[in-house]
């Protein structure tokens, strides 16, 4: 439906979302390779609605997620993995491995990498965006897209964009470890002139990829600079719309599980006022 343009082709990436979301992506990982072509063609009129779910089935187990431990996480690799295993992914609900799903999606946009690393460049903040989400779900063992980030993000002038471009370089380097990137984290997040959405995405970053103690100055950065109109206007990133829980914006979230662990989870206490 997607391919043809018309208007039911908008309830596609809806079922496929879905799936996801029901712990189906075996299904939703096969479309992937004809979501990649939609995406990438700039006058299809849906092709921001395909970028949005094409990274969908590459992701598992991250909703929700906020801590050091599992934010950012890969935990199965197509390059490094072999293609018959799923990690701790565990079984989709129909008994499929769901680590073969990711796996599978993940190959196939490492495979298209060289068509969607251009959409960092378009014009629409949007899809520079959510072209970055997809790309940090990509193999990058010659470092290429990571260099991709980089260049885009000494260019970019929209915070938002910053931002994201900083946590997929984050969420890639995760998978594929890079000293100098970490060091460079550290330094957005220390820049006082930078924007306050890239110091607190490049914080999150650098937390997730380092087992050092949060220093004074980093919980002074987030806490003063993560209050509740930054964080609901950061829900526009995917990965902090992910991250989030019942009245818990996701970087108000991963300020908690990675700053202050002993604070209630507010998800938790509307739970238990229910009984």
């Amino acid at each position: 439906m997607l391919h043809t343009g018309h208007n039911p082709a908008r309830h596609a990436t809806g079922v496929l979302s879905g799936l996801c979301a029901n712990d189906s992506r075996a299904a939703a990982a096969l479309a992937v390779p004809f979501l990649i072509p939609i995406a990438t063609d700039a006058h299809h009129p849906h092709r921001t609605a395909a970028l949005a779910i094409l990274s969908g089935p590459a992701r598992a187990r991250h909703h929700g997620v906020a801590s050091r431990e599992e934010f950012l996480l890969h935990r199965n690799d197509p390059r490094r993995h072999a293609p018959d295993t799923h990690d701790d992914y565990g079984y989709e609900v129909t008994g499929y491995p769901a680590g073969w799903s990711v796996a599978a999606a993940r190959a196939a946009i490492t495979t298209a990498a060289s068509a969607l690393l251009p959409l960092l460049e378009d014009s629409d903040p949007t899809v520079r965006v959510d072209a970055a989400y997809v790309l940090a779900t990509a193999a990058d063992p010659a470092h290429a897209i990571r260099t991709a980030l980089a260049n885009g993000f000494a260019i970019e002038g929209d915070a938002t964009v910053r931002a994201a471009l900083i946590l997929a370089t984050a969420e890639i380097t995760r998978a594929h470890p890079h000293p100098s990137t970490v060091t460079w984290l550290r330094e957005r997040w220390h820049d006082r002139t930078e924007a306050p959405e890239a110091r607190l995405s490049a914080a999150v970053g650098w937390l997730c990829l380092t087992d050092q103690s949060a220093p004074e100055e980093l919980r002074r950065t987030v806490d003063a600079l993560a209050d509740n109109e930054r964080a609901h206007a950061m829900e526009a990133l995917p990965w902090m719309s992910a991250a989030s829980g019942t009245n818990e914006p996701g970087l108000l979230r991963c300020r908690r599980c990675m700053l202050h662990p002993e604070e209630p989870d507010p998800e938790e206490v509307f739970w238990d006022s229910l009984f």
